[in-house]
């Protein structure tokens, strides 16, 4: 496999790592998955994560588990972005369209669902 490439920003970034589990079925893998495919996502949530002052966000699946990586400005603050989406229009439909699949309560928000990962190891200089 190869490596994935990075895109550079004109700014200071900073970098969120949260995790989920899906729910233990092929099947549902198979169309979440779908469900994620480019043009498959609805223009309102990647409109709603942009608003928010996110610049990036990727999720990587490894069987069951979900991660997810975004990039943000330096001066983001996590909290005050999730609230903000979370009222934005068709976040919470989407949420609730995506929780038959993840293991997850319904009616949570993506806050709630996403959990957030803790940094043990880094090689910077």
């Amino acid at each position: 496999m190869e490596g994935y490439d990075v895109k550079r920003y004109g700014c200071d970034v900073k970098r969120y790592c949260r995790a989920l589990s899906l729910r233990d079925n092929e099947n549902l893998i198979a169309e979440y998955r779908r469900r994620h495919e480019e043009g498959n996502v609805w223009r309102e949530i990647l409109d709603g994560i942009r608003s928010v002052g996110i610049l990036e966000m990727e999720i990587y699946i490894c069987g069951t588990q979900l991660f997810m990586i975004v990039e943000t400005p330096a001066d983001f603050d996590w909290d005050s972005a999730m609230a903000k989406l979370a009222t934005l229009p068709r976040q919470q439909e989407w949420e609730d369209y995506m929780a038959s699949f993840q293991q997850a309560d319904e009616g949570a928000s993506s806050a709630e669902k996403w959990q957030p990962m803790e940094r043990m190891f880094h090689l910077y200089d």
